[in-house]
Order: C-alpha cells, then sequence, then structure tokens
C-alpha cells in the first residue's frame, strides 16, 4: 500500500501465496547460495511454485557473472539472521502541528533507553530514522514493546547480515552489483543478501 500498488495486484499475490483465487500454485521457499565475483558470498531467499525454472534461472546469473551457485549451507555460514525494525525519528502531527518527534525516538538518549527496556539488541542512526537490530525470535515482541512506550514503528523484516564483510576493489564491486541487481530482477527470488562491504569509495563509484 505504501508504494501505491492497486488492491486488486495485493490481492492477487496474496491469493497466489495462500494457494487460492484463479492463479493459485503451491509455493515454497528455497534457499540458494553461492559465490559472485572476488568471491563474494551470496545468499537468496526465493518463493517458487517450479523449483526448476528457478534454480536455472539463478545459475545463469552466477555463470554470467563468472560466479558460482553453490550446495546448500556453502554460505550461509557467512550471515547471521537477525530481526530489523524501523523507526521514524519524526511523524506528521496534524495540521497544526506539523512534523512532530515521534515520542522518544526525536531524543537519542530518550530512544535508548526505550530500545534498552524493549530488549533491543542494538539501534542505528539512519539520518531520518532509526534502525533497532533484534535476536530473529524477539522481532515482534521488541516491536510491540517500543510501541507500548509511545513510539510508532514503520515496519519490521528478518535480514541476514554478513559476519565478515569483504573487502573488494570498485572493479569487482561493480561486477558484484550487477549479479546482485540480476538476482533482484527475477521474479521468484524474495530477498538477496551479500558479504561485499560497501565502503565510501565504493558506494560513490556505484551512484555514478
Amino acid at each position: 500500500k505504501r508504494y501505491s500498488l492497486p488492491k486488486d495486484k495485493i490481492k492477487t499475490a496474496i491469493d497466489k501465496a495462500f494457494g487460492t483465487g484463479k492463479d493459485a500454485a503451491n509455493y515454497e521457499s528455497v534457499i540458494y547460495e553461492g559465490y559472485g565475483p572476488a568471491g563474494v558470498a551470496v545468499y537468496c531467499e526465493a518463493l517458487t511454485d517450479n523449483r526448476n525454472r528457478t534454480a536455472a534461472d539463478v545459475r545463469s546469473a552466477f555463470s554470467h557473472a563468472n560466479g558460482n551457485l553453490g550446495t546448500s549451507g556453502s554460505v550461509a555460514f557467512q550471515f547471521e539472521r537477525k530481526g530489523q525494525i524501523f523507526i521514524e525519528k519524526e511523524i506528521e502531527g496534524g495540521k497544526k502541528e506539523g512534523m512532530i518527534a515521534n515520542g522518544a525516538a526525536g531524543d537519542e538518549d530518550e530512544f535508548m533507553m526505550v530500545v534498552a527496556e524493549a530488549g533491543g539488541d542494538d539501534y542505528e542512526d539512519a539520518d531520518e530514522e532509526w534502525i533497532v537490530y533484534t535476536a530473529p525470535n524477539d522481532l515482534m515482541a521488541v516491536k510491540k514493546a517500543i510501541e507500548e512506550q509511545g513510539v510508532a514503528t514503520k515496519g519490521a523484516e528478518f535480514i541476514m547480515e554478513p559476519t565478515t564483510p569483504a573487502q573488494v576493489s570498485v572493479a569487482d564491486a561493480k561486477k558484484v552489483m550487477r549479479l546482485i541487481d540480476k538476482l533482484e530482477e527475477l521474479e521468484d527470488l524474495q530477498n538477496v543478501y551479500h558479504t561485499m562491504e560497501i565502503t565510501d569509495e565504493i558506494a560513490a563509484a556505484l551512484d555514478e
């Protein structure tokens, strides 16, 4: 809804996922793991109704990038599953108030206490919002505890965070991102994670 996706599109996607409606299919979650350029580990989460099609598409993407699709567990150990909660520092307060502080999220010292009280592991300042990190099993409990303290949350999700980020050259970083972009274009892939460290230099080069 946030991206203004038409209601019929949303309903169709939900029907497919639950195996109902005219586009009903049996979907299953599949993990693909491999190595891209410069040995960067890549971890892909897919939701597919045809394993053969999806595997062929993923294998093709790796091959064209001079990478290799690996076996189950070949790169998973290089990632750690975490929960992530997004919290805006300011929210709409109405016509008269305009933008106002999102409760304690408007002050870092107060927000730090909220996160600790809610059981969050850590938090990150992402300019206009905070990102709170949790243990995977605690995600929804921490989200609820933050909201109960008068702070509105924007969203929550699970992520795979690299435990040891890989340092690569700018040239290799561009090759890795071409692979990541190709994988993210595949309809069956839900999330794509990698271990490449995005330095300021690499971020600037990728933005060019």
